[in-house]
């Protein structure tokens, strides 16, 4: 496996701090997640996001000539979310009122809330 900056490996939650999450990865190294690193909206504190022995993928942000590696779990994430469909546009709406574009948009908003609510769920869960 790679260990270098860059890649993105697995690792186990081994300490929770009031900054960040400490990770042992699979070579026995040990890194660190700042908390600013954990997830892409504001994490007020850790353990709502994390626990121990959670196990995690981090992609590896730097290391340090003193043997200190920082990590990442949100850049991690993005890395490996599957590139975005294309869509075809929608044909323009002609006639159409502003309540029902506005109806159109409080669903597609409705759908997308509810999908990010399971993502969530799904991660706590571990």
């Amino acid at each position: 496996m790679d260990f270098s900056v860059g890649s993105i490996v697995e690792g186990k939650i081994t300490g929770i701090t009031k900054f960040g999450a400490f990770v042992e990865m699979e070579n026995g190294k040990t890194g660190l997640v700042h908390i600013s690193e954990i997830a892409k909206t504001y994490v007020k504190d850790i353990n709502d996001c994390l626990k121990e022995n959670d196990v995690v993928k981090v992609k590896i942000l730097n290391i340090e000539d003193n043997g200190k590696i920082g990590l990442s779990i949100k850049q991690a994430i993005i890395e490996q979310a599957p590139a975005p469909r294309y869509t075809q546009p929608a044909a323009p709406s002609v006639g159409v009122g502003f309540e029902d574009k506005l109806a159109r948009f409080m669903k597609d908003s409705n759908e997308k809330l509810v999908t990010l609510k399971r993502h969530q769920e799904g991660r706590k869960g571990r």
